[in-house]
């Protein structure tokens, strides 16, 4: 497998999720305004969507969309339980939390991201995101330190990448204390230093 990502945006999650396999992989970086691969390939000719993250396979093909690429690692890598059983609840709450992370929580941090953004609607999308995190930090009153089955699976990986964003956006996370516990809990994962480091994040 290849992962083509760039630092510390969303392919974070996909990126610790094969280190918690166990199993080798391969890494490149996408400069996703310029459309090209760290070794000078077209992106838009691997991804035609030319935002990441993207799955190069064995056999040749590119699975996209980072809920699918963090549900398709898990389940090609079963023993390193990653994700509850098919058919099962457990396994459509993780599916019901990557779908909330990514359609709710993702994206409004998008506003923060983007070029031209004004200061207002900068403070508008902190306002959001702070809207979502203690909808998060409710989920996490109860004690749990993972999301389902209070085991670490993909789902983790996902909010864990989004949640530190705060830092760097000037929201920070004081005000979510539960929350705030579950990202130091993340960052500490073996699979999230080596991710981290291999992206340039961290020494």
């Amino acid at each position: 497998m290849k992962l083509y990502y760039k630092p510390g945006a969303c392919p974070l999650a996909s990126h610790i999720a094969l280190y918690e396999t166990g199993r080798p992989f391969d890494i490149e970086a996408v400069d996703t305004a310029a459309g090209r691969t760290e070794s000078g390939a077209d992106y838009r000719a691997i991804n035609p969507k030319g935002y990441v993250p993207a799955l190069g396979l064995d056999d040749g093909s590119i699975l996209t969309e980072g809920a699918a690429v963090l549900q398709y690692i898990a389940d090609s890598h079963p023993a390193a339980g990653l994700a509850p059983t098919a058919g099962t609840l457990a396994r459509a709450r993780m599916q019901e939390q990557l779908n909330w992370i990514g359609s709710e929580l993702h994206k409004a941090f998008s506003p923060l991201f983007r070029e031209g953004t004004s200061e207002a609607s900068k403070n508008d999308a902190r306002s959001a995101v702070a809207g979502k995190f203690d909808f998060i930090e409710a989920q996490l009153a109860d004690g749990r330190e993972w999301l389902v089955e209070n085991r670490f699976s993909v789902a983790d990986a996902y909010l864990f990448v989004v949640s530190n964003w705060a830092n760097f956006t000037g929201i920070g996370l004081a005000r979510w204390p539960n929350l705030a516990a579950f990202v130091s809990r993340s960052a500490a994962r073996p699979s999230a230093q080596a991710a981290m480091r291999a992206e340039g994040l961290i020494q």
